[in-house]
C-alpha cells in the first residue's frame, strides 16, 4: 500500500471556509500563501482571484461576510485565544483592527442586514470573566457600549441588536435563563444539572425564542418559547439522538436572517440528517442528498439564489459545491485536498458495543483499506471535550494510521454529547473511572474480534483524549503498548484551579461532572494520571502549546517530570507559539513525524513486522 505523506495529510488544506457574499458576487476562501493561511477573494463574474491578506505568521483561522459586502476575520497571538477582529474590503488592502487591546477576548455575537456595516461584539476589557456587549462599526472603528455584562456565561440579542436573552450557570451545576425588560432581567426558565449540557438558548427573534432543550425528555430538541407569554412549542426532535446547531464539521442549523422561523436542523446520528422544518427547502434537500457524503450549508446570499455547500465523505477529500436553488443545480468548486485523489482511502464505519456495565457504546472503526483485518497494530483515539462526541466524516489522524497499518477505533464513551442526557450524565465524575472503563473495553472488543494483536494497542488523543491517554498508561498499564498525548491534564486540582478566567462562571459545571477539589479530594486525586505515574509502564509522547490557555503547559510539565524522575520513557516537545492544539503547519508537521516515529518504535513496523 502506497504511504500517503504526512505533508498531504496534515499540511494546510488546499482550500477552507468557503463563503459567498451577501450579493452573491464574490466567493471567499482560507487558503495557504507561501506555507500561511490567507484569505483570498474570486469574482463570480469574471473568475479574477485575489489575496486580501498578507498574514506571514499564525494565518487566518476564520473569516467571514458582513452584509456591506467586507470581510471579517478573526486572530489571536501565538495561540493564546485573545481573539482580535479584523475588517477588510475585497479588493484587499490594510486591514482594519475593530477590538484593540491585550489581553482582550473579542467574540463576534451577530449580523444584522439592516445595519450592513455594524456588528455585535462580546469583549471581556472590563472583567476577563464576562463578554460585554458592544455594536461596533467595521468601516470607522466605532464601538458603542449595549451592555454591561452582569454575571451570563452568554447573552442573545434579536436581529436589532437589543439584548433579550441571558444565561448562566447554577450552583448545583444546572442553569438559569433570564428575559430582559425595561432594563431588568426576568427570571424565565430554569434547568437542573442533567440538562446543563442539553438545553442551551440559540436564537431570538421577535417575541420568539429558540433553543435545545432536554428538559422532560432524554434528547435535545428544537424548543419555541414565546417571551412574553411562556408558551412552547416543540419544533423537532429525534428519539435517539440530540438535535445540534453545528458540528465538527460545520454548522447544522438554518434559520435566514429573512425568515421569520428556523428552516431546519442536523441530527447527528450514525451519520449526519437533516429535520427539514420550511416545506420550500424540501426540494433543495432532496436535491443536496443526492451527494454521496453528509452535507453542510455553508453560506447563503440575501437573495437566498446561492448556497455553498460543503460534502464530507470518510475516504475521500471534502468538497465544497454551489448550489442554484433556483435551478436546482449543483456546480461542484474546490476541493479541500484534491492531491488525495490518488491513494485509496479507508472507510469510517459506524460500530456498536456493549460496556462492562451493560451500557450500548457507539463509535467508528477505521481498518487499514487493504490486506486482512486481523492481529493488526491498533489505536484507540478518544476525542477530546468530553462533552464532543466523534463523527462519520473524513479525518487526517485515522486516515494516516489505517495508511500506516493500524486499526483505528474512536469511542463515544459515556460523558459524550449527542446520544441523550442519560448517556451524558453517565459521565458525571467518572473522568479516568467508567469514562475510561468504555475505552478499556473498546480495546478489549477489538481483541475479541480478532482485529488488534493484544500486544500491539496503542492510545492517542489531544485535550480530553490526551488526559484519557495518561489515564490509559497510569491505570490499565497491561493493556497499551505505547501512548501519544496533545495538551492532556494530568492533575485534574491543577487542572481546574488554573481554567481560563472566561471559563470561571462554568466552574460549578466542572465541579459537578469532574468533581470538586475540596469534596471530591480523594476522587480527584485518584483519578489525576499524575499520582500514579508510577504505575505507567508503557512509552510516552507528550506534546504541548507553550501558550495554551485551557490545558497550562504545567500540565504536561508536571507528569514529564515525574516520569523522568523515575526513569520512565518519556517524550517532551513544546511549541512556543502554540496554545490548544497546532494552528501552524510547521509545528502540526513536526509533531506527527514525531508521532509516527514513535509508535513506529514501540508498535513494530508499519507494514506489521516485529516489534
Amino acid at each position: 500500500m502506497e504511504q500517503i505523506p504526512l505533508e498531504e495529510l496534515f499540511g494546510d488544506p488546499a482550500v477552507m471556509q468557503v463563503h459567498v457574499s451577501p450579493n452573491g458576487r464574490f466567493l471567499s476562501y482560507i487558503a495557504p500563501a507561501d506555507g500561511v493561511k490567507n484569505l483570498f477573494v474570486e469574482d463570480r463574474s469574471t473568475g479574477e482571484v485575489r489575496q486580501v491578506t498578507n498574514d506571514q505568521d499564525r494565518g487566518i483561522l476564520w473569516a467571514g461576510w458582513l452584509y456591506s459586502g467586507d470581510l471579517i476575520y478573526i486572530q489571536d497571538k501565538d495561540g493564546d485565544e485573545n481573539w482580535r477582529i479584523y475588517a477588510t474590503p475585497p479588493e484587499g488592502g490594510k486591514a482594519r483592527l475593530l477590538t484593540p487591546g491585550e489581553q482582550v477576548q473579542a467574540r463576534p455575537m451577530g449580523l444584522a442586514p439592516d445595519r450592513p456595516d455594524e456588528l455585535l461584539v462580546g469583549l471581556n476589557d472590563r472583567d476577563p470573566r464576562f463578554h460585554d456587549l458592544y455594536v461596533v462599526n467595521a468601516r470607522t472603528g466605532e464601538r458603542r457600549l449595549v451592555l454591561e455584562n452582569p454575571g451570563f456565561i452568554g447573552i442573545l440579542a434579536d436581529e436589532r441588536f437589543r439584548p433579550r436573552v441571558a444565561y448562566r450557570q447554577t450552583e448545583d451545576g444546572g442553569g438559569e435563563l433570564f428575559v430582559y425588560e425595561d432594563g431588568e432581567w426576568r427570571p424565565f426558565l430554569r434547568w437542573s444539572l442533567e440538562d446543563d449540557l442539553g438545553t442551551r438558548p440559540i436564537e431570538v427573534r421577535g417575541d420568539d425564542l429558540y433553543l435545545l432543550a432536554s428538559i422532560g425528555r432524554d434528547t435535545s430538541a428544537l424548543v419555541k418559547k414565546n417571551l412574553k407569554t411562556g408558551e412552547e412549542e416543540v419544533l423537532a426532535a429525534d428519539p435517539d439522538y440530540d438535535l445540534a446547531t453545528f458540528t465538527e464539521k460545520g454548522e447544522t442549523f438554518l434559520f435566514h436572517p429573512k425568515k421569520p422561523r428556523p428552516e431546519a436542523i442536523g441530527v447527528p446520528r450514525e451519520r449526519l440528517g437533516w429535520i427539514v422544518l420550511d416545506p420550500e427547502l424540501g426540494a433543495d434537500f432532496a436535491r443536496l442528498g443526492e451527494l454521496e457524503g453528509d452535507v453542510y450549508v455553508t453560506s447563503r446570499t440575501l437573495d437566498d439564489g446561492t448556497w455553498v455547500v460543503f460534502e464530507d465523505q470518510d475516504d475521500k477529500s471534502g468538497r465544497y459545491w454551489l448550489y442554484d436553488r433556483r435551478k436546482k443545480a449543483l456546480t461542484p468548486y474546490k476541493e479541500t485536498r484534491p492531491w488525495l485523489s490518488r491513494y485509496r482511502l479507508a472507510k469510517k464505519r459506524p460500530v456498536r458495543f456493549f460496556a462492562r456495565d451493560g451500557l450500548e457504546l457507539e463509535g467508528y472503526l477505521t481498518l487499514p483499506p487493504e490486506g486482512e483485518a486481523k492481529n493488526l497494530p491498533a489505536v484507540i483515539l478518544p476525542h477530546g471535550g468530553p462533552w464532543w462526541r466523534d463523527q462519520w466524516g473524513f479525518d487526517p489522524w485515522t486516515q494516516w494510521l489505517a495508511n500506516r497499518g493500524f486499526a483505528v477505533l474512536q469511542v463515544n464513551f459515556r460523558g459524550s454529547t449527542g446520544y441523550g442526557k442519560a448517556h451524558l450524565n453517565a459521565g458525571n465524575k467518572e473522568w479516568g473511572g467508567k469514562m475510561q472503563d468504555d475505552l478499556t473495553d473498546g480495546a478489549r472488543w477489538l481483541i475479541e474480534k480478532g482485529i488488534a494483536d493484544p500486544k500491539r494497542i496503542a492510545i492517542m488523543g489531544g485535550s480530553y483524549g490526551g488526559y484519557a491517554t495518561l489515564a490509559g498508561l497510569a491505570f490499565t498499564p497491561e493493556l497499551y503498548a505505547a501512548g501519544v498525548d496533545l495538551v492532556g491534564p494530568s492533575n485534574l486540582f491543577t487542572f481546574i484551579e488554573s481554567i481560563p478566567p472566561y471559563w470561571k462562571p462554568m466552574l460549578a459545571l466542572l465541579y459537578h461532572r469532574v468533581g470538586h477539589p475540596e469534596k471530591d479530594k480523594e476522587l480527584l486525586r485518584a483519578r489525576s494520571p499524575l499520582f500514579s505515574a508510577d504505575r505507567i509502564q508503557a512509552p510516552l509522547l507528550i506534546g504541548q502549546g507553550k501558550n495554551d490557555p485551557r490545558v497550562k503547559r504545567e500540565e504536561s510539565l508536571q507528569i514529564v517530570e515525574a516520569l523522568r524522575a523515575r526513569g520512565k520513557p518519556v517524550e517532551y516537545v513544546e511549541y512556543p507559539d502554540e496554545g490548544h492544539g497546532f494552528v501552524k503547519e510547521e509545528n502540526r508537521l513536526d509533531f506527527f513525524r514525531r508521532a509516527e516515529a514513535f509508535l513506529q518504535k514501540y508498535l513494530g513496523a508499519f507494514d506489521g513486522g516485529p516489534a
